[in-house]
C-alpha cells in the first residue's frame, strides 16, 4: 500500500487519535535521517560535476532538494506500506499480533539489502494501532544516468536498474516490485506459519507467471556472476601458477648452479690429492742421501731444513685449503637442501593450484552443459523449485497455519 509520506506521524512526533499511547514503546525505529542530510549526501558530488559541465549560469543548480521538491515529475521521496492481516486476525493485543511484529521487523531487515536503489532514510515498525504495520520512506535514485546528474532522483530507473521494467499499464515498474516485495514477504510469513491469503487480486495468475519470471531472470544473472567469478578465480589461479612456476625454475636454476659449486668444489679435492701424491713420490720432495764427508749440520742446514720448511708450508696450506673446503661443501649442502625444500614446497603449490583449476573448469563447464542442455529459464526453474522446497523445510512446527490477506 502506497502512504501519504508523513514523517512526523511515522516517527510519533505527532499522534493521531487512533493512537494507543500504552503501546507506542513497542514500536521500531530502524531509521530516522533528516531527507535534507540525505540528499546532500546522495547528489551533492553529482551536482557538483553537473553544474562544472555547465556553460551557462542560468542552467546550473543551486540546490537539488528545492528543484525536486518543486518539480512535478519526481517527488522528494516515496512512501510504502506493509501490514500482515487486519484487526480481526492479527490484532495488535493478540498473540497472532506479536508474530505479525516479528514477520515484518525479518522482512524489513533485509529491505535495504535487496533494494539498493531505494534510500531509506525512514523506517517504522508501528505496534500502537489496531494492526501492527510497517511505514518505509526512501529516495530513489539512480546512477551512472546519461541526462541530467549523473547521480538523480528517479523511481522510474531505480525500480529499472533493479530488473523491473515496465510493460502494460497494469503492470508498471511499481506494480511489479510491490508484487515483488509482497512474494518476499509472503516467503517470510510462510517461514512463520502463515499463509497468505489473496484477496482482490483479479490479475492474480498473471502476476505470479510475471513475478517468476522476473525471479528466474535474476537467477540467471546471478548464474551468470558466479560464472564470471569462476572465470576470474581460473585467471588468478593461472597467473599464481605461472608466478609460482617460474620461481620454481628460477630455484632449480640456483641449485643446478650450487651443484657445479660441488663439482668444483670435488675438483680443487682432486687436485689437492694430486699434490699430496706429487709430494709423495716426487724426488724434490724426498730427503736426499747425505754426502761423502757431509756433517751432520752441513746436512741438517743445506738439506733437511729447507725440506721440511717446505713441507711444512705445503701443509699449512693443505690443511687451510681443506677447511675451506670443507666449510664450503657443508654451506652448499645446507643452500641444496633448503632449495630442494623451497622447490618441492612450491611443486606441491603448483599442483594444488592446477587441481583447483581443473576443479573449477570442471563446475565451468557443468555449468554451461547445464544451461545447453536445460536452457536458462529450465535451469532457473529447477533453482527456484529447490529454494521453495527448502523454506517450506524450515517452518516452525509450533505455529499453526494461518491464512491472511496482505
Amino acid at each position: 500500500m502506497v502512504g501519504k509520506g508523513s514523517l512526523t506521524h511515522n516517527s510519533r512526533a505527532f499522534k493521531a487519535k487512533n493512537v494507543k499511547e500504552d503501546y507506542t514503546q513497542y514500536n521500531i525505529e530502524y531509521c530516522n535521517e533528516n531527507i535534507k542530510t540525505v540528499y546532500h549526501e546522495l547528489f551533492d558530488k553529482a551536482l557538483e560535476r553537473y553544474n562544472e559541465k555547465q556553460t551557462r549560469n542560468d542552467r546550473k543548480i543551486n540546490d537539488y532538494y528545492e528543484k525536486i521538491r518543486t518539480s512535478k515529475q519526481e517527488k522528494l521521496f516515496h512512501e510504502v506500506i506493509f501490514q500482515i492481516g487486519n484487526k480481526d486476525d492479527m490484532n495488535v493485543q493478540s498473540e497472532n499480533g506479536e508474530l505479525a511484529m516479528k514477520i515484518l521487523d525479518e522482512f524489513m531487515i533485509n529491505f535495504q539489502q535487496r533494494n539498493p536503489n531505494l534510500k531509506v532514510f525512514s523506517a517504522h515498525l508501528h505496534m500502537d494501532e489496531e494492526t501492527p504495520h510497517l511505514h518505509i520512506d526512501f529516495v530513489p535514485f539512480v546512477s551512472e544516468s546519461k541526462r541530467g546528474l549523473d547521480t538523480r532522483v528517479s523511481m522510474k530507473q531505480a525500480l529499472a536498474s533493479m530488473g523491473f521494467k515496465g510493460g502494460t499499464k497494469q503492470e508498471t515498474e511499481w506494480s511489479q516490485w510491490i508484487a515483488s516485495e509482497k512474494q518476499k514477504l509472503a516467503k517470510v510469513m510462510e517461514r512463520h506459519g502463515v499463509i497468505w491469503k489473496q484477496k482482490g487480486t483479479h490479475r492474480k495468475h498473471l502476476s505470479v507467471l510475471d513475478f517468476e519470471k522476473r525471479e528466474r531472470e535474476k537467477e540467471v544473472q546471478i548464474l551468470t556472476s558466479q560464472k564470471e567469478e569462476i572465470s576470474q578465480s581460473i585467471q588468478e589461479i593461472q597467473k599464481t601458477v605461472s608466478s609460482e612456476t617460474k620461481d620454481l625454475k628460477r630455484l632449480q636454476g640456483k641449485k643446478q648452479e650450487i651443484q657445479q659449486e660441488i663439482i668444483k668444489l670435488s675438483a680443487d679435492k682432486k687436485a689437492t690429492e694430486k699434490n699430496i701424491h706429487v709430494i709423495r713420490e716426487n724426488p724434490a720432495w724426498q730427503l736426499p742421501e747425505p754426502a761423502a764427508l757431509t756433517t751432520a749440520k752441513i746436512y741438517r742446514d743445506k738439506k733437511a731444513m729447507p725440506l721440511l720448511e717446505k713441507v711444512k708450508e705445503a701443509l699449512v696450506a693443505a690443511l687451510v685449503r681443506n677447511v675451506q673446503l670443507i666449510e664450503a661443501a657443508d654451506k652448499l649442502k645446507q643452500q641444496v637442501e633448503r632449495l630442494q625444500r623451497n622447490i618441492n614446497y612450491l611443486e606441491g603449490r603448483v599442483k594444488q593450484e592446477e587441481e583447483k583449476n581443473l576443479s573449477l573448469s570442471t563446475d565451468l563447464k557443468d555449468f554451461e552443459r547445464l544451461k545447453a542442455g536445460l536452457g536458462e529459464q529450465e535451469v532457473k526453474a529447477v533453482i527456484e523449485g529447490q529454494k521453495a522446497a527448502e523454506m517450506c523445510l524450515t517452518v516452525p512446527k509450533q505455529y499453526k497455519k494461518t491464512e491472511v490477506s496482505l
